[in-house]
């Protein structure tokens, strides 16, 4: 993976794990700097005050990587989460996971798993898109054709942009650097030459790789 592509959360995501009546709360979001990873741990610890811990880790594009056991034996917690980002190549992300002590020592070993099974979970919750270059292509047709059009964007692997309802329909599709070839050649031919995207520019946006599973 190149910094000309790299992965992101596409959805903030909470989701819940209980281990010997512990109650491991994680959370993932994406930010684009540190300062918006440590206001979103202050929120989380803010909002689960009456915790035991509130373990955090993020992870940046540009390299930064910070973590936090907040008071668990160390290297139970912080490191573990931290390490599930890694494996994933995830950046621009911050996860905390709460823990509500359930009166049970889980023991260094029960409590990596926990953690780590806490971030992997809200991760998974959360998704993952790719940020990448695309080309942007404008075209214009009408009405009857948009669905077939659109049919044909989705299956070039393309994303559809703004969509402007006029006498005729404009749309906007990016597709990934090297697919607009065989995406024009295929409209022209299935408008019998009365339709031909136009190639505007590029665009740098995230797509999803792996759609989220839970709830936000």
């Amino acid at each position: 993976m190149t910094m000309t592509e790299y992965h992101i959360p596409t959805t903030a995501s909470e989701t819940e794990l209980v281990e010997k009546r512990s109650r491991f709360i994680g959370h993932v979001w994406h930010v684009e700097s540190e300062e918006e990873a440590r206001a979103r741990i202050e929120e989380t610890k803010k909002k689960h005050y009456d915790a035991r811990h509130n373990c955090w880790c993020y992870r940046l594009k540009d390299g930064t990587e910070r973590y936090s056991d907040d008071g668990e034996p160390q290297g139970t917690a912080g490191q573990p989460m931290l390490n599930v980002f890694q494996r994933e190549g995830v950046v621009d992300v911050v996860c905390v996971v709460t823990r509500y002590f359930g009166g049970i020592l889980l023991g260094a070993g029960g409590l990596v798993r926990a953690y780590t099974q806490s971030a992997k979970d809200a991760l998974d919750a959360a998704g993952t898109s790719a940020v990448r270059q695309w080309s942007k292509l404008e075209l214009r047709f009408p009405y009857h054709l948009l669905e077939r059009i659109r049919l044909e964007a989705e299956e070039a692997g393309g994303l559809l942009g703004e969509t402007d309802y006029a006498a005729d329909v404009g749309l906007t599709v990016f597709l990934p650097e090297g697919e607009e070839g065989a995406f024009v050649d295929r409209v022209v031919e299935l408008t019998a030459g009365a339709v031909t995207p136009a190639v505007t520019g590029q665009d740098f946006r995230a797509a999803p790789l792996v759609p989220p599973k839970g709830r936000g």
